[in-house]
């Protein structure tokens, strides 16, 4: 989507509104959903321990709950990020973001990532499911593999970050996942992104959501352009 093309909507509709500090407290995911709900957000995206909330204050609104699964660091067994989805769209989850197996990929064990992957999409049903590759810690090569395992496994989203490293979503990255994956499915940044020229940079790489904790502040720097 080139950026004259883009309208207000149309940005709002790829940002994934997100609280994920580990102490966020009942007002500040009333208030996360109440400004998703506002400006038109795709989905809130919390920790499952968030969702029943979430789901009940965004119920009928069109905005999905986007639970974390495996966060930030992505090294549980399978059973568990496998248990931890159902549990959390049991609770009311419409879609699934989930760390990778960093360490497996690294170590080249690229069947343990793959059925991992596709054990949790397999949970996840027809929902929507974003995998966590957590670039910054990848090499060039590793991020291409990760992305083919991902596409094989059958996921709807790499995602380039859990905003938790020292760096977050490049344009760079978004370029090279997007070559990778293609058309066939989408991709996700998140980390760093806060302002609207680096949430128009990275949507000209190639991401078709967004995951960000600065959504509002998106929004209105590009109200300002109008």
């Amino acid at each position: 989507m080139k950026r004259r093309e883009i309208k207000i909507e149309d940005l709002a509709n790829m940002i994934d509104h997100t609280e994920l500090h580990i102490d966020a407290k009942y007002g500040d995911i009333k208030r996360l959903c109440l400004e998703a709900e506002k400006y038109g957000f795709a989905a809130v995206a919390i920790y499952p321990v968030n969702v029943p909330l979430a789901a009940s204050l965004l119920k009928d609104t069109g905005v999905k709950v986007a639970a974390a699964i495996a966060f930030h660091m992505g090294a549980y067994p399978t059973e568990l990020k496998v248990f931890e989805t159902k549990d959390a769209i049991e609770k009311g989850a419409e879609e699934i973001d989930f760390v990778m197996n960093i360490g497996a990929l690294k170590a080249k064990n690229y069947d343990l990532v793959r059925n991992d992957i596709r054990a949790v999409k397999d949970a996840a049903g027809d929902l929507v499911t974003k995998v966590i590759l957590e670039t910054y810690l990848l090499t060039n090569e590793e991020k291409r593999r990760a992305c083919e395992i991902a596409k094989e496994a059958g996921v709807d989203f790499v995602k380039t970050s859990t905003g938790f490293r020292e760096k977050g979503a490049t344009v760079e990255d978004v370029k090279l996942m997007k070559e990778v994956v293609g058309d066939r499915i989408g991709v996700k940044a998140a980390g760093g992104i806060r302002s609207v020229d680096e949430a128009l940079s990275i949507i000209g790489a190639g991401a078709s959501r967004i995951g960000t904790s600065s959504g509002v502040q998106i929004i209105e720097g590009f109200k300002k352009r109008a």
